[in-house]
């Protein structure tokens, strides 16, 4: 039997492929295919996967897409309007990519479920987050989160993916209970908070909100103004070249990142230990980002990293539970639907 996740991020689609023989410890494969490959039309996302799997191998596929602020179930892709978003504005660069996987997705025979994104509709999370912030995380957060509940085994645990963006995810007793989004708290790479400087350029009509958001990041602080998929590495080479803009902007991530976390550590009951993933949070080369950020926080809890895939990782292994009967991840209701 073959599982397929699916994580709709900021710079590429990715997929992880799981079957139930690698439960003998032979690896899962992941694949990712970049935004602007999917936005130009140059590459087909069923057709690549299926020069990895047999399509009709695949017992379960889950996936997620964009906010995610459309549902608040886990729902078979069949009952699914407007893709689950109740808007595709306001929420970062968008590109076409991920929407063109979606209705390749969609036209497919793959079975395939859609996981919904925190927001203050989710009834897991606490009433104190929902009254203060109208959304939370997108979809594939769940994702990352079960993986690290796989992973760990904790029931009490803050989980941040550092990547493009920051989100850190608050999960108490093994249930999601609350989340800070990128526009909130911590900086990304390219995504940061909306500070009062930004807030007058959008009411002064200088910048819209999407622009402000898209650059408010590391990017913001190191000066870099290229395409969101190379700015990642452009920040890295700044900053192994001993560039003082890109010191400075990593620095500055890794402060606000502990900032956030050290804040839901502050709110939460107990806590077991903390996770980090994401391309910036799992990265100890070039740069040892984890273990910069770890500094601030090993004295008291355990902080360990998962792998970047842990978003279409989590995907498959939710998939992976729900065919085997599971009607509840991290707190978020499983529609029924026909395997």
């Amino acid at each position: 039997m073959v599982f397929v996740g699916m994580d709709h991020g900021t710079t590429g689609v990715s997929f992880t492929i799981l079957s139930s023989s690698q439960e003998g410890g032979k690896p899962a494969t992941h694949f990712k295919i970049g935004r602007d490959e999917l936005s130009k039309g140059e590459v087909s996302a069923i057709d690549e996967l299926s020069k990895r799997v047999e399509l009709d191998s695949i017992k379960l596929m889950v996936i997620t897409y964009a906010m995610g602020d459309g549902l608040t179930t886990i729902k078979p892709l069949n009952k699914v309007n407007n893709r689950g978003v109740l808007s595709i504005g306001g929420a970062g660069k968008v590109t076409g990519g991920g929407t063109a996987v979606y209705s390749e997705i969609e036209n497919s025979d793959i079975p395939t479920l859609l996981l919904p994104g925190l927001h203050k509709k989710i009834p897991c999370l606490d009433p104190r987050f929902k009254a203060a912030y109208s959304h939370h995380a997108s979809a594939e957060k769940i994702s990352i989160s079960y993986n690290a509940y796989l992973e760990t085994g904790w029931e009490n645990m803050i989980v941040a993916d550092i990547s493009s963006n920051s989100v850190t995810m608050l999960i108490q007793n093994g249930e999601i209970v609350g989340a800070m989004d990128a526009c909130l708290g911590a900086m990304g790479v390219i995504h940061g908070p909306l500070d009062l400087e930004m807030l007058r350029d959008i009411d002064d009509g200088d910048k819209t909100a999407n622009e402000c958001f898209s650059h408010a990041g590391a990017v913001k602080i190191a000066e870099i103004n290229t395409k969101v998929s190379d700015a990642k590495d452009e920040l890295l080479e700044m900053f192994q070249k001993g560039d003082e803009k890109a010191e400075l902007a990593i620095n500055t991530m890794i402060m606000t990142i502990a900032m956030e976390i050290w804040g839901l550590v502050g709110i939460s009951d107990q806590i077991d230990g903390i996770v980090l993933t994401g391309s910036m949070g799992a990265m100890q080369e070039p740069v040892d980002f984890f273990g910069s950020l770890k500094e601030y926080l090993g004295n008291v809890v355990s902080v360990v990293r998962i792998p970047p895939t842990s978003g279409s990782m989590g995907s498959a292994q939710i998939a992976q539970d729900i065919y085997n009967g599971k009607k509840n991840i991290l707190g978020i209701i499983v529609e029924s639907y026909d395997p």
